[in-house]
């Protein structure tokens, strides 16, 4: 493993590359990454590279929002298959029907779709920032939100907004069991729960701390409790520990009985050391965005970006 890693930071020299990676992914992956962080950090970061190419450990829509925002790169994605269920629960000729029945809406789509419906879209936001980009739409304005309709009542839960919801979700954060939840914190009753917004409200209503994975590491930082239970992904803990290593980390347990008793996804779990070392070695795949998509996408993660300072 460790002879991998070598080989992969050797590669990358070698191939003017800089890897990217989002906190989701397996703990040996990050350990090799220039960046790990959540989807606004990754975009913020991907404007910025000028290495000839972006390798980008994460999914294939984080991999479209790079090469979106920094054409001339070439970016490339360990595995190809590593999708996202939320962003295919939006489908975009169906989405495209859908807003064409509210002409009156501004859309507002969360980053976590593909670059076809970023192109449909008025403003993209992040986890970190939606609810600031939700409160910069003029109040009378009406607004479509997609596609995930989780995110989008936690987003009217703190604004106060009547959003049109796009009946999306991440199958990760609908993996939790309230009923096991309760169960954990009966063992550690003085541990905080922390939560992600895509998770659903009834786990959302037990958490202390709601925010984006960015959000959650600094509260677990500067929290002074010792313990919490975390309501995301599990591949943040890597990430977490090493920020906090004195502090003991909980995941939140899922609805199904597996290995790691937490939530994992599957697509994140894709890439691999290996698929990371050929994927720069060939450098493939390749991610391509057609430019008329591209140029269109630009203007709303832009916007994002613009708000986001």
């Amino acid at each position: 493993m460790e002879n991998l890693k070598a080989r992969i930071l050797e590669l990358k020299k070698k191939k003017n590359a800089v890897i990217l990676a989002h906190y989701y992914q397996e703990a040996d992956i990050q350990d090799i990454a220039d960046y790990v962080g959540d989807s606004l950090g990754l975009s913020q970061e991907a404007m910025k590279v000028d290495a000839d190419i972006i390798l980008f450990a994460g999914v294939h829509f984080m991999a479209e929002t790079a090469k979106i925002l920094n054409p001339t790169k070439k970016v490339i994605l360990p595995d190809l298959k590593a999708g996202c269920s939320l962003a295919e629960s939006c489908p975009p000729d169906l989405f495209k029907k859908f807003i064409d029945r509210h002409p009156d809406h501004i859309v507002i789509t969360y980053i976590n779709c593909s670059a076809e419906i970023k192109a449909l879209s008025d403003i993209v936001c992040t986890s970190s920032n939606a609810v600031k980009i939700v409160e910069s739409v003029p109040k009378d304005q009406p607004i479509i939100f997609a596609p995930d309709k989780n995110l989008g009542k936690y987003i009217i839960s703190k604004t106060g907004r009547d959003m049109l919801l796009w009946d999306g979700s991440c199958v990760v954060h609908e993996a939790f069991s309230l009923d096991k939840l309760i169960e954990v914190h009966k063992q550690h009753p003085n541990a905080t729960i922390i939560a992600h917004p895509e998770s659903e409200t009834h786990i959302l209503e037990t958490a202390s701390y709601i925010g984006s994975t960015a959000g959650m590491i600094e509260y677990v930082k500067t929290n002074p409790n010792t313990q919490f239970i975390v309501a995301t992904e599990a591949g943040i803990l890597h990430k977490m520990q090493q920020e906090v290593p004195h502090k003991i980390l909980i995941p939140a347990p899922s609805k199904e009985d597996n290995t790691c008793a937490c939530s994992e996804c599957g697509y994140m779990k894709m890439n691999t050391l290996q698929k990371v070392y050929d994927c720069l070695l060939n450098e493939s795949p390749a991610i391509d965005v057609p430019e008329n998509i591209r140029k269109k996408a630009l203007v709303p993660i832009e916007r994002m970006l613009e708000l986001s300072k």
